[in-house]
């Protein structure tokens, strides 16, 4: 059950894989994401690891057909200071009843992070559909999300956690995952914008 009025949904459906983005300079920002964005993959996690997350998202934001959001986001004050530095959605790698009913309230696109059954009915309880599945490789794999969408069809999935080039298609081949994340398109370090535009292009041919 597909459903492309849902803004969370429509950000998922925009590439086959969002770059899980470690970004600990500002400088590389800029250049990151217009490598990423010539490459095909236009929806970009910044995950708040680092303390110049919230100024790499302000920078990204700046890049033409960049969709800027907030990952590694873990409470409602995090959330705010996300939206403040203007992410577009939100990525969690779990679910709180708090953070979830800040988002709502913030009326501002969650991914929220579930590994069983009980996150799934946690997340449905408090209206959401789309999450993510975290960390995908120790949560069980493949075999644990087919077993998940099972009971939950109304879900749609997006894995991530020691997902690369190679397995990515496997994942991407289940009815119930509409895209995979993935930290293998934008290694760590001073940017190399060629190899990060050539792996962009890379992950955008998964087929579906």
């Amino acid at each position: 059950m597909s459903d492309l009025s849902d803004p969370t949904e429509a950000i998922m459906r925009m590439a086959p894989v969002i770059p899980v983005l470690v970004i600990d300079d500002v400088a590389h920002a800029v250049p990151v994401a217009r490598a990423l964005v010539a490459g095909g993959l236009p929806v970009l996690e910044v995950t708040l690891r680092t303390a110049c997350a919230l100024d790499v998202i302000r920078e990204m934001k700046q890049v033409p057909g960049a969709v800027v959001g907030a990952g590694t986001v873990l409470n409602p004050l995090e959330l705010e200071a996300a939206i403040n530095a203007g992410s577009e959605f939100i990525v969690s790698p779990g679910l709180t009843e708090s953070l979830g009913k800040a988002a709502i309230s913030a009326e501002v696109p969650l991914l929220p992070g579930i590994a069983n059954a009980s996150d799934i009915m946690r997340g449905l309880d408090l209206g959401f559909t789309r999450f993510k599945f975290f960390p995908a490789a120790a949560s069980g794999g493949i075999s644990a999300l087919k077993a998940l969408s099972g009971p939950f069809g109304m879900a749609k999935f997006c894995p991530t956690g020691g997902i690369g080039l190679d397995t990515a298609p496997d994942w991407l081949a289940l009815d119930a995952v509409l895209c995979v994340g993935g930290s293998w398109v934008v290694p760590k370090g001073p940017p190399d914008t060629a190899a990060i535009e050539a792996a962009a292009r890379a992950a955008k041919a998964l087929a579906r």
